[in-house]
């Protein structure tokens, strides 16, 4: 037992049942703190103190509020932070008002339900849900305002990662064709690197080298930094919005303002071009897939593909194998080779002689 200062504030550090405990005095005067110690022990001592977590005065939506302004705003990207806005108002709606004890993994498992009624896609509701999970482990491991987790206990939605869909060289002159010059830009270039929808549209000119023919990726979502070479096509784009540049205008891909574009104004132009172009269920994160797709089908290996779209791991990149078959030809044709090498070994022991089964006569 004893009391330690964490910022100003006096805690107290104690075992109860066999579970190490730090409560606040929520108080910076010494005396004071001690005065609330020494009064907690003697109810130990009596047997009279019954665990409180701090969780029984704190409402869903008081844990929410404090989760976006001390975790997503400050160690997620803007994009991830915007995200998570968006979440969290669906979450609000249902327990928002329910103190955090009280929500129970019956409760939880009620929410995916009515979402699904709702509309929700499978993966939005797990997103949704990652995002509350993630709550509660932060008010448990850092605020210590719980000891329990109830999303944990609740499956998440089943998700089909198999079904991708990408462009044909005939759609992609047909969306081309309906979209205005802008848009055609973005949607080549977006092709031909894999780029997610924020990293283009945050994309600047600092990031650009043209004489080395490559760019740097600063904020994406395996938070790594990555150099990466660039085809003919996309320099092409990027030369000809080098010549459009505004002046003072640091987005390669700017609003008409010079200001970052704002996805739902490249949402709304891509959707519209689609339409015109007759190209249907298309989004525009499909771009990212056509790109890989047309990697594997060219034979490049999926390390490389990997590599080249930044994905965290082979995995998430297998998904695209079954595109071209013929890579893995080099593969299997390998057991021809041993065979072969198998019968030339054999050929160099001398025949044995055959061992033919010698009758014997019995012996009357």
């Amino acid at each position: 037992m004893g009391l330690y200062k964490r910022d100003l504030v006096w805690w107290m550090s104690f075992t109860h049942n066999g579970r190490q405990i730090r409560r606040s005095t929520e108080t910076e005067d010494k005396a004071l703190a001690i005065r609330i110690f020494d009064k907690l022990k003697g109810e130990i001592a009596e047997g009279k103190w019954f665990e409180k977590m701090p969780g029984e005065d704190y409402t869903f939506g008081d844990l929410m509020e404090k989760y976006m302004v001390e975790y997503s705003a400050v160690n997620k990207a803007a994009s991830s932070h915007v995200r998570d806005k968006s979440l969290v108002a669906h979450l609000i709606k249902v327990f928002g008002s329910n103190y955090l004890l009280d929500i129970k993994p019956v409760m939880v498992s009620d929410y995916k339900v009515q979402r699904r009624d709702e509309g929700a896609s499978p993966r939005t509701i797990n997103y949704e849900l990652t995002l509350m999970s993630h709550a509660f482990n932060i008010a448990i491991r850092e605020w210590e305002w719980l000891d329990d987790n109830p999303v944990k206990k609740v499956k998440k939605e089943r998700v089909n990662n198999t079904i991708e869909r990408w462009l044909t060289m005939e759609e992609e002159k047909k969306i081309l064709c309906a979209s205005p010059q802008w848009l055609q830009e973005i949607i080549i270039f977006a092709i031909n690197t894999g780029f997610r929808r924020s990293e283009i549209l945050d994309m600047k000119w600092s990031q650009v080298d043209f004489d080395r023919r490559t760019i740097i990726i600063l904020e994406q979502k395996n938070r790594c930094v990555d150099t990466l070479p660039l085809n003919k096509k996309a320099m092409g784009v990027l030369r000809a919005r080098q010549k459009q540049r505004l002046p003072g205008c640091d987005f390669v891909f700017p609003s008409n303002n010079g200001t970052r574009m704002m996805n739902r104004n490249l949402f709304r132009a891509f959707n519209i071009a689609t339409g015109r172009a007759g190209v249907s269920n298309f989004r525009f994160h499909d771009l990212r897939h056509t790109f890989a797709t047309r990697l594997v089908q060219a034979g490049v290996g999926i390390y490389e593909v990997q590599k080249l779209g930044r994905w965290k791991t082979v995995s998430m990149v297998m998904r695209y194998a079954h595109h071209h078959p013929e890579s893995l030809r080099s593969s299997i044709e390998v057991m021809d080779g041993f065979e072969k090498m198998f019968i030339t070994n054999l050929s160099q022991y001398p025949k044995r002689r055959s061992c033919k089964p010698r009758l014997r006569l019995a012996t009357p």
